[in-house]
């Protein structure tokens, strides 16, 4: 049972992540919200696994926080390399005229 609150947890702190990163356009919005999730379940079974127990606080706040630093790295780097991409595509359609692709 304490998997399925971790997990909610996770999937709540990635939807957060998603208002809160800049970029937010470029992603998309349930993005974040299962990154969170799927971190806080890998982490609490590790967690557990490693033999903490699901009734101690810091398997709570590990879960927790890492899901969302987790859910907030994928975010900035998914944002910054659609941002490039787009900026690219962009410089070889007004250079070449046509987008990529067609001829």
């Amino acid at each position: 049972m304490e998997l399925l609150f971790a997990v909610l947890g996770g999937v709540l702190l990635g939807a957060v992540v998603h208002v809160v990163v800049p970029l937010r356009g470029s992603r998309g919005t349930l993005l974040t919200a299962a990154v969170g999730g799927i971190a806080a379940a890998v982490l609490w079974e590790a967690l557990t696994w490693a033999g903490w127990s699901p009734g101690a606080t810091w398997i709570w706040v590990v879960a927790l926080l890492g899901s969302g630093l987790v859910a907030a790295a994928v975010a900035w780097l998914l944002g910054r390399r659609r941002d490039a991409a787009d900026t690219a595509h962009y410089e070889r359609v007004v250079r070449d005229g046509r987008p990529a692709g067609q001829r």
